[in-house]
């Protein structure tokens, strides 16, 4: 496996394949940039179906973290861990310590948290082998899963993306369709119908999304069928690369706005988006919450308001990437790269 020349190295610090025959991990953590702090990212477990896959995936959500972290404003660089295999079969505390002790090894390089296959119960085993771990509740109780608070910036960020492109403030009647409603897309649904708006949904579980629209009297649509349902927002909040060129071509939503990293399949699905007049939300503007959060749980005087506070500012942060959007004719998504490039390469 060749990771210079790989389609998705970008200039990666350092790459780091660890196994441990005992607990069976196979594990691979990338670090993309630490210019401005170490590398803040969370422990994705995932059955791959190859280890090509797992590298992929990897390299792009540790670079898309970096990207994440210069725009929110934050003292952090960029990093991911992957685990090759199905949390709800392998998953044993021997693997997590073994994961543990790889973090360990990095000096603190690499800081990691929870992420898909993961929970907060994950990183205190975890912990039992590093101190380069976050995600786990303080004794004030008021922080610990980082899913609320990402879905907060999601709720933040599709406001405003709402109103740029469709000029309202108020999203009552508002018909939204989230596909993947896991513990992000589900707060996201409940805070939308809170304020109003008409939901479809869609997950690979069927028990869990039926089960969520009959609490908030949304429809129900497969995952495929969604893409192109006729409303007003898609939240692509499950897996990245739903948004390929062909369903670029075919969405009827004017915004997207989701938690889902690396939403685009292509950087071309993103100038299709724009060439179409649909504003796109840049994900990792979106869905900064979360590690916000987990930033400030570092911090020895934590505040749950100082918190908010700092994820009320991803909405100054879209202001400035879809005004110079139209200021340069340019898709924000293109703009939001830029904007973050100069914050952690200058």
């Amino acid at each position: 496996m060749n990771i210079f020349t790989h389609a998705d190295f970008d200039h990666h610090e350092q790459v780091v394949f660890g196994s441990d025959e005992a607990s069976g991990l196979k594990a691979i953590i990338a670090i993309h940039n630490t210019r401005l702090g170490p590398a803040l990212g969370g422990l994705r477990i995932y059955p791959y179906a190859s280890e090509e896959d797992a590298l992929s995936d990897v390299l792009r959500l540790s670079r898309g973290m970096t990207y994440k972290s210069a725009l929110a404003n934050l003292s952090l660089g960029g990093g991911k861990a992957v685990i090759i295999a199905d949390p709800r079969r392998d998953k044993t505390p021997e693997l997590l310590r073994a994961l543990g002790r790889l973090v360990d090894s990095l000096g603190g390089r690499y800081i990691t948290a929870e992420d898909s296959g993961t929970s907060e119960a994950d990183m205190r085993v975890i912990a039992e082998e590093t101190a380069w771990v976050s995600g786990i509740r303080q004794a004030t109780e008021e922080s610990g899963d980082p899913s609320p608070f990402t879905a907060h910036g999601v709720f933040i960020a599709l406001r405003c993306a709402v109103r740029h492109r469709l000029g309202r403030d108020d999203l009552s009647g508002l018909r939204v369709a989230i596909q993947g409603v896991g513990h992000v897309g589900a707060e996201l649904a409940r805070r939308l119908k809170e304020a109003g708006a008409e939901l479809v949904l869609a997950d690979v579980n069927p028990e869990n999304v039926d089960a969520l629209a009959r609490e908030l009297d949304a429809r129900v649509f497969s995952p495929d069928e969604i893409l192109e349902a006729e409303v007003d927002v898609l939240a692509p909040c499950a897996l990245g690369g739903a948004l390929n060129e062909a369903v670029c071509e075919r969405l009827k939503a004017k915004v997207i706005a989701g938690a889902a990293n690396n939403q685009l399949a292509t950087p071309e699905s993103g100038e299709i988006l724009h060439r179409r007049g649909i504003l796109y939300t840049p994900d990792y503007v979106a869905n900064a919450g979360g590690v916000i959060e987990i930033a400030f749980q570092r911090q020895k005087d934590y505040r749950r308001a100082d918190v908010l506070a700092h994820i009320e500012g991803i909405e100054a942060t879209l202001d400035e990437i879809f005004l110079r959007s139209q200021r340069e004719e340019r898709s924000p998504a293109w703009i939001a790269d830029r904007l973050a490039e100069e914050r952690f390469r200058d």
